[in-house]
């Protein structure tokens, strides 16, 4: 279970040219972003830390999902 609403996934969906989303569609998507967000939010806090800083930057996100 994702903690991302399902809601805005359904509406990045459609945005992208969808006419009707299954909820299961919404949650698998939901589900698949916050894992891949981990896996970001992992690496950006060891760049963190080894800038000496506690706070994560947007630079710090950046890199960590290049």
């Amino acid at each position: 279970m994702s903690c991302i609403p399902v809601a805005p996934m359904e509406r990045l969906i459609k945005k992208c040219g969808a006419v009707r989303v299954g909820r299961s569609a919404a949650m698998a998507l939901a589900e698949m972003l916050e894992d891949h967000a981990s896996i970001i939010c992992k690496r950006a806090v060891i760049l963190a830390k080894h800038a000496k800083r506690a706070t994560v930057r947007a630079e710090d996100i950046r890199l960590a999902a290049e």
